[in-house]
């Protein structure tokens, strides 16, 4: 009896724990959105998840992990691998996968998260770049890069190694990027940029035939570029 009682409270701190580190990720990112890395402070977090002020170091061993693992869990949220995958992993064209690659990050960008501790934090990152980026680019940005740089290779015809793909992937991404940063300020200088004026889909489409259009471009010239020469 004494034994299943110990299992018992055993199990409810690891769900007690759970829910703690859940509270803690969840007010660590409203912080950091709020402040930026560099103003966050534990104290703080600790505050805003009801936990006591060493939670923080009790389950993620300091602000600087903490970070990361919001950072994660933000490009997560933003876009998950699994739906990346299932985007591009049908038995498709592979023009047809980038139309529905650039059709996912548009949508994403524009679906009015702006507002939300991920996209902040996200975006803050972008502008303002922290050292503390390791768990991202390992757990989501490599896997996600991945897909892309596959899609991408088998359109121009190259290895997903080539410096063409890295490229050609960075003109792909670079406008959502633009918009997730500074949609707002954007749509103000270039009013048919705005929602109200042009459409996910007609945007996505738009994006779709640019990039497909540059990498048929490099596709073509990858082609009748002269074979390196080999020394004797």
């Amino acid at each position: 009896m004494v034994r299943g009682n110990r299992r018992s409270t055993r199990s409810r701190d690891r769900q007690d724990g759970a829910a703690t580190r859940m509270s803690l990720l969840e007010a660590g990112g409203a912080v950091f959105a709020e402040f930026g890395f560099d103003r966050a402070t534990a104290k703080e977090i600790a505050l805003r998840a009801g936990a006591n002020a060493a939670a923080v170091n009790y389950h993620f061993g300091g602000v600087e992990a903490l970070y990361e693992d919001v950072l994660a869990e933000a490009h997560h949220r933003l876009m998950s691998y699994d739906v990346l995958a299932r985007t591009v992993a049908a038995d498709i064209d592979q023009r047809e996968r980038l139309r529905r690659f650039i059709t996912l990050l548009v949508k994403v960008v524009r679906t009015g998260n702006e507002n939300s501790w991920p996209a902040k934090v996200i975006v803050r990152e972008l502008i303002a770049p922290t050292p503390h980026i390791d768990k991202l680019r390992r757990e989501e940005i490599e896997p996600k890069k991945a897909l892309l740089f596959s899609v991408i290779a088998q359109i121009i015809g190259v290895t997903p190694d080539n410096p063409l793909v890295a490229q050609a992937a960075l003109s792909t991404m670079a406008p959502c990027f633009m918009l997730l940063v500074a949609e707002k300020r954007v749509s103000e200088i270039i009013p048919a940029l705005g929602r109200e004026t042009t459409t996910d889909e007609e945007l996505a489409d738009r994006l779709f035939r640019f990039t497909l259009g540059g990498l048929i471009q490099l596709s073509a010239s990858e082609q009748t570029a002269p074979a390196p020469k080999h020394s004797d």
